[in-house]
């Protein structure tokens, strides 16, 4: 096997976190395909480049000295595709580069962006993991992104970093077959699914371990189906396989239906994050104003998630008002408008 800029990046990721485990979350990879990756890589080079402890994965002699040589080429090759981009876009900044998980508020938040800004390029690079977006924007190959933070698993953002909170505690709802018997109800107790397969993404790491947490705490342990295309995971939910957890403006089909969990024991932290040295702080206010914008559009036209926001969901949680969203540190409001008028 021949040695790769990827295999490199595995190895410095490996080194600075001290973790397997966490370096596959960092690389958007599920532990036993890195750790397939090390040992290939450890063939290739003909001797054991880490050694595990109960402190975690520490470099062996053999393995400071490639890290020592790989460093400077992940370095450089990072340099090389920033400076083509930049190329690619043309000179002045006319580029943006924006990240985003996978949300349903994306096309709505590019079209707002584009019309705003109609001569300048834009790209947008789309990850299952926050954690993988987070080291794009450290690595300066983004300069804005929309990220998901589980309740209870926060980024680690650098003090530089600028954040707009778009929602504080934006519920997970969750997907289930027209058929299921919960989907009777209009809000879901979690105990009621506890028998039931929950389809997972293992490359969105933290939404899995809150998940899990979320399960534990219920008192409950059911099965995790572990897929990472979005299109099979809907086909298997539509036929009654498994259930999963899905954002609020999910839209329900003839198939399936979107409802609810009883007491919101899934959320998370909406936000926009960015990098002032790549725009200024005004550009960094009207990304967030068209994302905003984008995001009370998409909530207005989901019933179910009007429903939770206004509390008017049987048995559901009390309202969440635009005053529950605190200001950003910049003084630009982080609410929405009230949506649930």
């Amino acid at each position: 096997m021949e040695l790769e800029v990827r295999h490199l990046r595995a190895l410095c990721a490996i080194a600075d976190t001290g973790s397997v485990r966490k370096a596959a979350l960092q690389l958007g990879m599920t532990q036993p395909s890195l750790t397939t990756q090390l040992r290939r890589i450890e063939a290739a080079v003909g001797g054991t480049l880490f050694i595990r402890g109960q402190t975690g994965s520490r470099p062996t002699p053999l393995g400071h000295s490639v890290l020592s040589r790989a460093r400077p080429i992940v370095a450089e090759m990072t340099a090389l595709v920033i400076a083509a981009r930049d190329a690619a876009c043309g000179v002045g900044g006319l580029c943006l580069r924006l990240g985003g998980v996978g949300s349903r508020v994306v096309p709505g938040w590019l079209r707002r962006v584009h019309e705003r800004r109609p001569t300048a390029e834009t790209t947008i690079h789309i990850e299952v993991s926050s954690a993988a977006l987070l080291q794009l924007l450290v690595s300066k190959q983004l300069d804005a992104a929309l990220v998901h933070e589980p309740a209870g698993f926060p980024l680690r953002l650098p003090p530089e970093m600028e954040r707009r909170v778009l929602a504080p505690r934006e519920p997970r709802f969750v997907a289930l077959a027209a058929g299921h018997p919960a989907a009777r109800h209009p809000v879901v107790p979690l105990a009621e699914l506890g028998d039931d397969s929950w389809i997972v993404d293992p490359a969105a790491g933290h939404e899995c371990a809150a998940l899990r947490r979320a399960f534990s705490t219920a008192g409950l342990d059911p099965r995790l189906l572990h897929v990472r295309d979005s299109a099979t995971a809907a086909e298997l939910v539509a036929a009654g396989v498994a259930v999963r957890s899905c954002e609020p403006t999910a839209e329900s089909t003839a198939a399936t239906v979107v409802r609810p969990l009883l007491g919101d024991p899934l959320t998370a932290q909406v936000s926009l994050v960015a990098r002032p040295g790549a725009l200024p702080i005004t550009e960094i206010d009207a990304l967030y104003a068209d994302l905003a914008d984008a995001y009370t559009e998409l909530a207005n036209g989901s019933a179910v998630y009007r429903a939770w926001l206004g509390g008017a969901a049987d048995d559901g949680p009390g309202p969440l008002t635009p005053a529950s969203y605190p200001p950003s540190p910049t003084g630009v409001p982080c609410e929405r408008q009230d949506i649930s008028a």
